[in-house]
Parts: C-alpha cells; sequence; structure tokens
C-alpha cells in the first residue's frame, strides 16, 4: 500500500526509515548540474536499501547509473515543451512502470518532468515532489499549472525566497536541501600532477584562471572574457580555461578574437570529471548573472581553489567575501579584473581562500548530508501526520 509506515519516530528524531520505491525523472542524462544532482541521490539513495528508479531519454552518463545499480527506464521526455506530446507518452509509459514497481513516490527536476511528474502523481495517487534548481521566469503556464507537487525542494534559501515570492509556493511545502558534493574526491593535486595536465590542455607554466559552466549568457563568460584583457594587462602569462558547450561559443571565441587575446583563451569542452581540468586551475571564477547554488562552484572550492564569483542568489551561501572567496557585483567588469588580479599578485591570499573553502564545503554541503536530508523529505511526504 502506498504510503504505508515508511518513518517510524518523526523527522528529525531517531526514526527507522522504511525501503522506498522511488523514481526519478528528467529530461535527460547528459553531463551538466542536473545530472550530476541525480546520480548523486539515486546512488546515495540506493546504498541506504531503497529501490531505485530513472526514468530519462538517455545520455552520456547513462551508463553511471547502470553501474549503480539504478533499474532505467527509457522514456521520450527530451523536450522543453511542457504540454508536448512526448510528455503525453511518457506518462503512459511511466503508469505502467509505477504499478509493475509498486512506486511509492516521485521526484521530478525540470518544468517538463514537473508536468510529468504531476500527471503521474494525480493518476496513481502517489507523492510528487519536485527540486527547483534555479530561479524561473513568471510565465504564464508556469502560473495556472504550477505543477510543483506536494512539496518543493530549494537548493538555496535565495530559491526559496524566489518560489515564495515569485509562486505563491507556501512556505511549510518547501524543503531547503543544499546540493551536496564529495569532498574527498576533489583533493588538491600535487604540483608535478597539475604542470603535468596543464601540458596536456597545452597550457604554458603561467597562472590559469578558469570557469566551469554551460556556454549561457546567464553565466556571464563575456564579463569574465573582457574582465580577461584587463588582468593581461597586469600579467601577460594569464591563461583563462573555459570548460563548456552551449550556444554561445560562437559569441565568446569571437569577442576573444575582437579584444585581442585569443592566444590567451581556452575553450574546452565539457567534461564528464571535473577534477583534472580543475587541478590545472588557479583561480576559479563564476560570474554568473543567476545562480540557485552553484555545483561548479562547489567543487572547485572542494578541490582548495580561491574563487571570485558574483554577488548574487545561492553564490552568497558559499561564499563568504574575503575568507572563503571573493565576491563582485553582477556584469561588473572591471570588479573582475580587479579581484582576478589581486589574488594572481598575492598567492598567500589566493591560498589562505582555497584553503578555507574547502573546509567550508567539507563541513556543509556533504554529499551524505543531501542525500539524509532528501530521504526525511521523502518520509515527510510519505506520512504528513509525523
Amino acid at each position: 500500500m502506498h504510503g504505508a509506515d515508511y518513518a517510524r519516530g518523526g523527522i528529525g528524531g531517531n526514526r527507522e526509515v522504511v525501503k522506498m520505491n522511488i523514481l526519478y525523472i528528467t529530461n535527460h542524462l547528459n553531463i551538466g548540474g542536473i545530472t550530476s544532482y541525480v546520480l548523486s541521490l539515486a546512488s546515495g539513495l540506493k546504498k541506504r536499501g531503497h529501490n531505485v528508479y530513472l526514468a530519462s531519454s538517455g545520455g552520456q552518463l547513462l551508463p553511471r547509473f547502470i553501474e549503480e545499480g539504478i533499474v532505467y527506464i527509457p522514456i521520450p521526455i527530451k523536450t522543453k515543451q511542457e504540454f508536448s506530446p512526448k510528455v503525453i507518452i511518457s506518462r503512459v509509459k511511466l503508469s505502467a512502470a509505477i504499478k509493475r514497481y509498486d512506486i511509492d513516490i516521485v521526484h521530478s527536476n525540470s518544468r517538463t518532468t514537473q508536468v510529468l511528474g504531476c500527471l503521474l502523481s494525480r493518476a496513481a495517487g502517489i507523492p510528487h515532489i519536485s527540486t527547483c534548481h534555479g530561479f524561473f521566469k513568471k510565465r504564464f503556464f508556469r502560473r495556472v499549472f504550477p505543477c510543483w507537487g506536494k512539496k518543493v525542494v530549494a537548493i538555496s534559501v535565495q530559491v526559496k525566497e524566489h518560489l515564495i515570492l515569485d509562486f505563491g509556493v507556501a512556505q511549510e511545502d518547501i524543503f531547503v536541501i543544499h546540493n551536496g558534493i564529495d569532498a574527498d574526491k576533489f583533493r588538491p593535486r600535487d604540483e608535478k600532477s597539475r604542470m603535468e595536465f596543464k601540458k596536456r590542455l597545452g597550457l604554458s607554466a603561467g597562472p590559469v584562471i578558469g570557469i566551469v559552466a554551460r556556454l549561457s549568457d546567464v553565466k556571464g563568460h563575456v564579463y569574465l572574457i573582457e574582465a580577461m584583457r584587463e588582468v593581461l594587462d597586469a600579467n601577460k602569462e594569464a591563461q583563462l580555461v573555459i570548460v563548456g558547450e552551449g550556444r554561445m561559443k560562437e559569441k565568446l571565441v569571437k569577442l576573444a578574437g575582437e579584444l585581442k587575446i585569443v592566444n590567451s583563451v581556452f575553450f574546452i569542452p565539457e567534461v564528464e570529471d571535473t577534477r583534472d581540468v580543475l587541478s590545472a586551475m588557479d583561480l576559479f571564477v563564476m560570474p554568473s548573472l543567476k545562480e540557485g547554488l552553484g555545483l561548479a562552484l562547489m567543487e572547485a572550492m572542494a578541490a582548495g581553489l580561491a574563487v571570485v564569483a558574483s554577488d548574487i542568489g545561492g553564490i552568497k551561501t558559499l561564499i563568504k567575501d574575503g575568507e572563503s572567496g571573493l565576491l563582485v557585483e553582477p556584469a561588473d567588469v572591471r570588479g573582475l579584473s580587479v579581484a582576478i588580479t589581486e589574488l594572481l599578485l598575492n598567492p598567500a591570499k589566493a591560498e589562505s581562500l582555497g584553503r578555507k573553502a574547502r573546509v567550508f564545503i567539507s563541513e556543509n554541503f556533504s554529499e551524505e548530508k543531501m542525500v539524509s536530508e532528501t530521504e526525511k523529505a521523502y518520509s515527510e511526504c510519505l506520512n504528513p501526520e509525523d
């Protein structure tokens, strides 16, 4: 019976969590923050003894899920249209899977999968929970058909405030559960390993400023490239490494050419494992205009890198200015160049910021904590009276 005694003793107390059958829905399994998030949750909850299922259109990282023992259910959900026929086809296929696997709870991770999760929840009479990974535009259909689910996971306090103020989601229906990472995987590399990987990337021995993010205007690459022009005036050996793919690439390459810094800017395709590229960097920059939290930023901090980032959104949850990194106003080219140059000229300060950043991430944003708090959220959905 769905929603039977899944947690005894209540949330936050000594409690026995009974095995759940959990279904995750995501559009695709290509490299990116949402895929990493679902992989961490799915594998973590699988290790805790739950049965975990994943419905998606597939992608590069599918083998990683299979290795973790996650049951994969292919559906044609690779669409950004919330009322696409693909959503209806996926609903029919998953309705059968929900009965077959006796699914207890559905967890969606994007607008289209939220709509799908809502349809499945109503048809099967099981709870639907969604994660809000960032900030949504206040579009008509989002307001008329919210489809957030019984509960919503916000990845930062700032995202929670966005849900309440912009979409009227009830405060009591929101769990703030930060993304978590395994900081041990991002231990700083020794100097020899760092230099070897820099050579593999075609980089010189000069300092490396880096960013890992999809090439989208909201990530602020334009401002970083413009700031790099000023950084090079202070340090001609500096290099900028941009890791990621997206529709902005042609524009960004053109900009580097116009600024006559093309020989100092390196574009690298997205990578499945960021540890190697992070090891080649001396400084990480995240000049986003909007950011729910920033998984790549968390990984850079866990790797012991000094970080410079925009003073916006969930980034403010991660960085205390002057202590675990440096914050600048969004779209502030001058502010970026000054902060980057300061750290390049003061390696002792950069090292101190990086060391404190690593400790902060290790102590506050562990993968284990994210998995545990999400498990409690599921239990509360299934046992609201506890």
